[in-house]
């Protein structure tokens, strides 16, 4: 309850302050399956604009950095209570990737930005691993998401689209027993393909 309240009232507010555009929501899955969804990171709001485009469904994961709990109790309590949790970043929060890794399994989707970090340019950053060791282990799709600002990055009163798009099947991001790193390169290079289509397709002109 109390998520479905929060996306609702966030939703009723992001649409006051923001002119938001969702493309491609008919690629996000509807079978209650398991999924990893990989959007591009510019502004630390972006997960609430993904959030509130896919709208609709089960309550997601959604993989931060442990310090986004440090802020405050009050807003580390709402984090818990819509899906975050947090991950010690580079420390190999292993125990954090298992525990993503068997609830995808079961059947929850999994909101994770591979780059790990804000882009400073707008321009997609270095993938990471992350993102495909869960959706290898777990078996799962990828849905690849574009998050476009008609400015290069947030402003208030402006334009944002949100894109999804096709899923990258299960069967292409199975790197196998031993993590293969050639495999895991063509999975990030999948990734970056799809990210370049989405934005050349849906940009701002």
């Amino acid at each position: 309850m109390f998520y479905a309240i929060m996306v609702t009232g966030a939703w009723l507010i992001w649409h006051l302050v923001f002119r938001i555009r969702v493309v491609g929501k008919e690629n996000l899955p509807r079978d209650g399956k398991g999924f990893v969804l990989a959007p591009n990171h510019i502004s630390a709001i972006d997960p609430v604009f993904v959030v509130i485009a896919r709208f609709w469904g089960k309550r997601m994961l959604i993989m931060a950095k442990e310090e986004l709990f440090e802020v405050n109790p009050v807003l580390s309590w709402m984090f818990r209570n819509v899906g975050v949790f947090g991950v010690e970043r580079g420390k190999g929060d292993t125990g954090a990737v298992e525990v993503a890794i068997d609830k995808v399994k079961k059947g929850q989707g999994l909101l994770i930005f591979p780059e790990g970090t804000r882009s400073k340019t707008g321009e997609p950053g270095k993938i990471k691993s992350g993102a495909f060791v869960v959706a290898s282990a777990a078996g799962v799709d990828m849905i690849p998401c574009r998050i476009i600002y008609r400015h290069g990055h947030m402003k208030l009163f402006s334009g944002v689209k949100v894109c999804f798009g096709k899923p990258i099947p299960a069967a292409a991001l199975d790197m196998g027993e031993h993590k293969s790193a050639a495999k895991l390169r063509e999975c990030k290079a999948m990734l970056a393909d799809a990210w370049e289509e989405l934005y050349q397709q849906n940009k701002y002109e």
